[in-house]
């Protein structure tokens, strides 16, 4: 089997093709189901966020058509995504996930939320059945690479994310918060996150609304009493947007809930008193064209990089020994793969030669031999048997270091080897 990511990110694509390829999670697992259709898919795994689509996939060949599956699924048009698309293979996926997974490809270096986002697409991938043996231990893996690499770098130490970065931009264009009114459209784990860098910011009135209100209701109890935002009603979001110097948008949302027509409105009713609109999600919350109006300010997730940059710049050291961290996890991985391709082959080898040396001394008829000499007997064809032995099992060791399948399968047909699940091999593994 060989392995592929394919997909699309903040680095490659612009927010308005990312939008259009975006995923909401309720159709992850019908989506990834589709991709078992696709002839030459065996397991596959998709991960949605606001800046990045990717499909994991173990495959038979590199004829395998995922960018075909991409067009027809999400109707984009071939030429509009393909420029766009980069695709990894065996172990540069594995380095790719790997450093995914430990936020080392994100737009916010360090940030925590991706590693609780691609566990999330593993949960949804093995709950529909599109996650077994070759991906498993795969993703495994990279839990436990991203793991090591937050608690034995720094680059974890401060919390930053997106949200964290809004706020930064935010305290920009004031200067201070002090007084400011922010509304927060949406009440998920980015907004609860944006509300506690808000307050950290002392931020004057924080509000925030969602379209179910219980969930806004929870997120602001979650909060000391006096920090706490003020939930609003959905049905009256318009009204109390107007009083907001800033809205930070991030819903899911399948299309723009702020449009032009509403800052037009907000504009008449602040008397033209500026106001600024920082949309996190993706797709995108705030139209446009909105940016357009006189004393609207419109700033969208791409917008945010120059900020992030600032982070990346003070986080250079701890990501330097991350990504020192995460090139030794590939190659342990990497040699781990290798020797599970070796370990049956082994195991077999070991099995049928103990099978010849049992049935030999049977047929030599020791019965009369003494437990003394039974025993020297024993160990004698034990050592022999080893020496035998060391050439092929010397083989099959070098063929795994060098991932020569082909050697390790013409080892097997020398010797007559049958591969079967054992209890053994798992040892094996950890030798090799």
């Amino acid at each position: 089997m060989r392995l592929i990511l394919l997909g699309i990110n903040h680095k490659t694509a612009p927010i308005e093709l990312r939008e259009r390829v975006a995923i909401p999670r309720e159709s992850l697992a019908a989506r990834g189901l589709g991709l078992l259709g696709v002839p030459g898919v065996s397991e596959a795994m998709i991960l949605s966020t606001c800046n990045r689509v990717e499909i994991l996939a173990a495959v038979d060949s590199e004829d395998v058509d995922l960018a075909g599956f991409l067009h027809r699924d999400l109707a984009v048009d071939p030429a509009l995504l393909r420029p766009h698309l980069y695709a990894y293979w065996d172990r540069e996926a594995v380095r790719h996930l790997f450093r995914v997974a430990a936020s080392l490809d994100s737009m916010v270096v360090g940030e925590s939320q991706i590693l609780g986002q691609v566990k999330d697409a593993y949960a949804v991938a093995r709950e529909a059945g599109t996650v077994a043996g070759q991906l498993e231990p795969l993703l495994q893996s990279a839990f436990a690479a991203a793991k090591k690499v937050r608690t034995e770098t720094e680059i974890g130490s401060t919390t930053v994310s997106i949200a964290s970065v809004a706020v930064d931009l935010a305290q920009k264009i004031f200067g201070s918060l002090q007084g400011k009114t922010v509304f927060l459209v949406g009440a998920g784990k980015m907004s609860e996150l944006a509300a506690r860098h808000l307050v950290k910011a002392g931020a004057g009135t924080i509000l925030v609304a969602n379209r179910t209100e219980e969930r806004a209701v929870a997120m602001a109890a979650r909060f000391a009493d006096a920090a706490a935002p003020r939930v609003v009603a959905w049905a009256e979001m318009r009204s109390w947007a107007a009083a907001a110097d800033i809205v930070i948008t991030s819903t899911g949302a399948a299309e723009p809930i702020f449009r032009k027509e509403d800052g037009q409105a907000f504009l008449h009713k602040r008397k033209n008193k500026p106001m600024f609109f920082i949309d996190i999600a993706v797709p995108r919350d705030v139209d446009p064209a909105m940016n357009r109006l006189e004393g609207i300010f419109l700033y969208d997730i791409d917008d945010l990089q120059s900020v992030a940059a600032a982070h990346l710049a003070e986080r250079s050291r701890e990501a330097g020994d991350a990504e020192a961290m995460i090139a030794a996890e590939v190659e342990r991985y990497d040699r781990k793969l290798r020797a599970v391709h070796v370990a049956p082959a082994i195991v077999a080898l070991q099995r049928r030669a103990e099978e010849l040396r049992v049935a030999e001394l049977r047929r030599a008829r020791l019965s009369g031999l003494t437990a003394e000499q039974m025993a020297a007997v024993e160990a004698m064809s034990r050592g022999l048997m080893a020496k035998m032995l060391h050439a092929p099992m010397q083989a099959l060791k070098a063929a795994a270091r060098d991932g020569d399948l082909a050697r390790i399968e013409a080892i097997r047909e020398t010797y007559g080897l049958v591969s079967e699940e054992s209890p053994e091999q798992e040892d094996v593994v950890e030798r090799v």
